[in-house]
């Protein structure tokens, strides 16, 4: 996790910074849905590369949204999933869906 000193001053820009980019939002997205594996993420998420993906991953992870888990099986299995901290995201991300909803209605109104 980041030390309080590392983040901006602002609220607003500490939750940008934190889930801010394209990608991490749509990872978000599809992890407030159930666990995921790596593959299964690259594959949903059209266009994103395999580097993005594990950087976007590893950031989340080290910032206390997203708990990777390994089992020990073979092949081992990897799963990510949200931590306690990224389920409190889940009204976050919903609004940002109902707002998306509404601006797409309001488009077609005109």
């Amino acid at each position: 996790m980041k030390l309080k000193s590392e983040l901006p001053a602002c609220p607003v820009a500490t939750t940008v910074q934190l889930i801010g980019s394209k990608w991490k939002l749509l990872i978000l997205r599809n992890l407030l849905a159930r666990p995921w594996r790596f593959n299964e993420l690259q594959k949903n998420l059209e266009g994103i590369s395999q580097k993005v993906l594990t950087d976007s991953l590893r950031s989340m992870e080290a910032d206390g949204i997203v708990t990777r888990t390994v089992y020990p099986e073979v092949p081992p299995r990897v799963e990510y999933s949200l931590s306690e901290l990224g389920e409190s995201m889940r009204p976050i991300i919903a609004s940002m869906e109902q707002w998306g909803i509404a601006y797409k209605k309001s488009l077609n109104k005109e």
